[in-house]
């Protein structure tokens, strides 16, 4: 069975073969010694118990083990199938072992891994130059990680310029937004305004504001001392509870940056790439970014992250300013520059604002079934079912419900079901992953 764990020796010129049948398997249980690792592993409670043992405790996963996906399937350890409208968190735009990406990536592997930025290879020049094309604003692009980097990268190049243009320190503020995320780092989690993020990793960097998303009259204020150097904001909430912007507030924010000489940096980590049924989400707002970051389903799975940089401020980063070891990598590049191609699709677009719509209306419709959703927001295949009065709070109880239903979905926060399905996705596949919510929801408002 896959999964298994087994013994590694090295065979000839320093080669290492891993032997996965070489010995019969055997229970793992606390009292094992690390040696035991090299007896294979095969049930799936002895898989979890070496989570529970050396991972450090993060995260609260689901009580499964997935083993192999096709498409919005995904099969656990013991066989069993479920739809996935989560995608990896909003990552895998075309699901799971897309022929067209396995084949981008299997190519480029037999070529080149890895050079560094200190010599150039052709898939992340070629990508570099069709995201400037595709974004209609860029000038240059900064490839790197992920999208923490990415927002890294942006902070660092809105205080940069703001240097180059005569500011100093403390006229240097990036304004950001109550319910935003923008990252794990410690200067991107003091950008995420939620206090939950950020507890205990106190002293924070300086140099931010907060103001309540979608207040303009808030957002106006807090450029009154005229130290705001650039805005940072999702044009669509993921993790503050699936929250678009309100209609004219992205503009809004333009003026004032115009008004005052900052940057407007729009973090589409998880609404961009076709997530809304348009490449970025900022283009249902008509509105120009200075700044646009991507990660997440740039690479459909494989981990890249970019930063994308208009004409104002496209040479603010020089030489030595700024860097990254594995960013823009020839493997991440080569799948990205398919992930793009295929993103740009009419056909593939049209998807979304159909199976988006077809899934906000089964929303709707559950929710006047079975009360357990009060409202539904969001746009094309990236939606949030806001849960009633009496059902905040249990977000995570209503994902195991579905879990066992055979369905995988997210909460964003513990009074919203966040759903970000791949964005091929067919009609059968999520009819039949809706059927199945439906099941978790009666099953919920019957114990």
């Amino acid at each position: 069975m896959a999964g298994r764990l087994g013994r590694c020796s090295i065979v000839g010129r320093g080669r290492r073969r891993c032997d996965r049948a070489s010995s019969p398997p055997r229970r793992w249980t606390d009292n094992a010694r690390l040696s035991d690792l090299d007896a294979p592993v095969t049930d799936p409670a002895d898989l979890l118990a070496l989570g529970q043992r050396y991972y450090l405790p993060i995260y609260r996963q689901r009580e499964l083990v997935l083993e192999r996906g096709e498409g919005a399937r995904v099969w656990d350890s013991t066989g069993r199938d479920y739809v996935d409208l989560a995608a990896g968190i909003a990552v895998n735009a075309f699901g799971h072992c897309d022929p067209g990406l396995v084949a981008a990536l299997t190519e480029q592997a037999q070529r080149l891994w890895h050079v560094s930025n200190v010599f150039h290879s052709e898939p992340p020049l070629r990508l570099a130059a069709e995201l400037v094309e595709a974004s209609g604003f860029a000038a240059r692009v900064f490839l790197c990680n992920s999208g923490a980097e990415a927002n890294e990268a942006a902070i660092k190049l809105a205080r940069r310029h703001a240097a180059a243009r005569g500011r100093g320190p403390e006229r240097r503020t990036i304004l950001t937004f109550r319910g935003s995320f923008h990252g794990r780092t410690l200067a991107t989690v003091t950008a995420t305004a939620q206090p939950k993020y950020q507890e205990g990793y106190e002293p924070l960097p300086g140099g931010f504001r907060y103001v309540d998303f979608n207040d303009a009259e808030a957002a106006e204020a807090a450029f009154a001392g005229d130290d705001v150097c650039a805005v940072l904001v999702e044009p669509i909430q993921g993790e503050g509870g699936v929250m678009p912007a309100a209609q004219g507030f992205l503009g809004h924010l333009r003026t004032l940056c115009d008004r005052h000489g900052a940057l407007l940096m729009f973090d589409e980590i998880q609404a961009g790439m076709g997530r809304t049924g348009r490449l970025f989400a900022h283009q249902w707002d008509g509105v120009r970014p200075d700044v646009v970051t991507l990660a997440k389903a740039l690479g459909a799975g494989f981990p890249i992250g970019a930063m994308l940089v208009g004409e104002a401020a496209a040479e603010t980063l020089g030489f030595g300013a700024h860097g990254t070891t594995f960013g823009g990598n020839p493997l991440a590049a080569a799948v990205a520059r398919v992930v793009l191609c295929r993103l740009r699709e009419q056909s593939l677009l049209d998807n979304v604002g159909a199976r988006g719509d077809q899934l906000r209306t089964a929303l709707e419709c559950l929710a006047a079934e079975t009360g357990v959703i009060a409202t539904v927001r969001g746009r094309g295949l990236m939606l949030g079912a806001v849960l009633a009065d009496a059902w905040r709070g249990r977000a995570g109880e209503l994902l195991d419900r579905a879990a066992a239903e055979g369905l995988l979905i997210l909460q964003a926060g513990p009074d919203v079901l966040r759903f970000v399905p791949p964005l091929n996705i067919d009609e059968a596949t999520l009819a039949e992953g809706l059927a199945r919510l439906g099941r978790a929801l009666r099953a919920a408002r019957a114990a």
